[in-house]
């Protein structure tokens, strides 16, 4: 079979066969999700093997929490294991954790609310906005200037070399100067330029905190009474806030930074003055609020914080690079999908929707190898919701639609067409449910197949099938018609 052949073969077979199982995914209910996503799956890799919960063991995380985004809502949230190990206390839905660096897309809303008030632009020379402190460009900002945009994309040409470690609690901190100079008592150098703006993308948490100065200074409030007011409260993220270090009161039900055994690391967790890069404390649930409002409003079906014009300066690549304001975009499979994941000392955590399907997750781990689960805690998710991610190309088309009024096929005949048909690279399998035929490949989902006559059937309307039988009525093999072409898969 030549190459194109089968690559387009495999596409129609697996990629026709989503839509039924999207609809499927669509109908089901949150207990059967949470069902199939928790119990062991059907590849044969050593992470399909395991249930969620020997997931979390294998990994060392003790806790996490999740939020499942369907029709642009909250589907279900759920809170798995133990928030603190030296308590035993159990994770909830009311859980806070360490959002760590999806901090920074909750502060550039916060930003673009600034800019859609008109305090400043987001092309204005960052230190016309500045009033504490300014920024040293020197040669490389002589024709082009450091500006919001660049500081939230990430093209701005600082470099800081550094993450936050953060500091423990009761520890001095710095002072918003002290952290762009790398002064004491801060523990990370000072802020640079490495190149002119516009030249490259590099992920720079010194920049967004630069951009949380300039925040500061241009609306003359504490930044997380900014984010309080103008986002947070704004969208409903009644568990979230900004303040660092965390009060006592929402620290009764906080997680505790746990390292790559499940072990707890010390102080209960570190303490993030650079708020805007690494200091949300948050829930799952309330993350998927703020996705979910970023999609509806760039459609122009909510703006409780922007309006449709600023929210999509969110979902549009600013040029360089992959991110838009806050956000980094990439198409996955046959969608397009806003995400930032986060790693603080003891916490990680990701966050992920899709621009315009209405799906996504947020999933929220105290413990530093949280970055696999959250890895196949997305897999299972994808699979189970039908993402588009898992979509192959639709390919095109080469016969026209049939319309012939389906043919009635007597159930003996029907009942000799079950079984496997594989091809030198395509495994398909062919099913008798409920008395209809239906269709599947390589572990994609069933489709039903419409008889044109006692061989002859079709996907959808377009692709076309034909079983082979001998004299004597066996069945030999599966003709798939495909570029206008006969394709032979032989039964096995």
């Amino acid at each position: 079979m030549p190459t194109r052949s089968r690559s387009l073969l495999l596409g129609i077979l697996v990629g026709l066969s989503l839509p039924p199982a999207h609809a499927a995914a669509q109908s089901r209910s949150a207990a059967e999700a949470i069902a199939l996503i928790e119990g062991v799956q059907s590849g044969s890799d050593s992470l399909s093997r395991m249930t969620l919960a020997q997931l979390m063991r294998t990994f060392g995380v003790p806790g996490m929490s999740v939020a499942v985004i369907r029709d642009s809502r909250i589907h279900w949230a759920k809170g798995y294991g133990i928030a603190d190990v030296e308590t035993g206390a159990a994770v909830d839905t009311g859980t806070l954790f360490q959002a760590a660096s999806i901090s920074k897309p909750v502060a550039a809303m916060a930003s673009l609310r600034a800019v859609q008030d008109r305090r400043f632009g987001l092309d204005d020379d960052i230190n016309t906005i500045l009033r504490s402190w300014k920024l040293n460009g020197g040669e490389f900002t002589r024709e082009r200037p450091v500006t919001p945009r660049t500081l939230m994309s990430h093209i701005s040409g600082l470099g800081d070399a550094f993450g936050y470690p953060g500091y423990e609690p009761g520890a001095p901190l710095p002072t918003m100067v002290q952290l762009m100079e790398g002064r004491d008592p801060s523990v990370t150098g000072p802020l640079f330029m490495e190149r002119a703006p516009w030249t490259a993308f590099e992920y720079s948490g010194g920049g967004v905190t630069l951009m949380q100065l300039a925040l500061t200074d241009a609306r003359r409030r504490p930044f997380a009474e900014i984010l309080r007011t103008d986002v947070l409260e704004p969208i409903g993220m009644s568990r979230s806030t900004f303040d660092q270090p965390l009060s006592a009161a929402r620290d009764r039900n906080a997680a505790r930074a746990h390292d790559r055994a499940g072990k707890g690391r010390g102080p209960k967790w570190h303490v993030y003055p650079e708020l805007a890069a690494a200091g949300l404390w948050t829930t799952a649930s309330d993350l998927a609020r703020f996705a979910i409002e970023v999609e509806r409003s760039a459609r122009g079906e909510s703006n409780r914080v922007l309006s449709r014009t600023m929210a999509q300066e969110m979902l549009t690549p600013v040029g360089v690079g992959s991110y838009a304001i806050g956000f980094s975009l990439a198409k996955q499979g046959e969608g397009w999908y806003f995400s930032h994941g986060g790693s603080n000392w003891g916490f990680q955590s990701n966050l992920i929707m899709h621009t315009v399907k209405g799906y996504g997750l947020a999933v929220m781990t105290n413990a530093d190898g949280g970055g696999p689960l959250m890895a196949e805690l997305l897999r299972r998710v994808r699979r189970v919701y039908a993402w588009d991610s898992e979509a192959a190309p639709v390919p095109r088309g080469y016969d026209a639609p049939v319309t012939t009024p389906p043919a009635t096929v007597a159930a003996e005949l029907l009942a000799r067409y079950p079984g496997r048909y594989q091809g030198a690279t395509i495994d398909a399998a062919v099913r008798l449910e409920n008395g209809v035929l239906e269709i599947a490949a390589d572990g994609g989902g069933w489709t039903p197949l419409v008889a044109m006559s006692d061989t002859e059937f079709v996907l959808r309307g377009t692709t076309r099938f034909r079983f082979v039988r001998d004299a004597s009525g066996v069945v030999s093999g599966l003709v798939v018609r495909i570029s206008g072409r006969d394709v032979l898969l032989p039964r096995r």
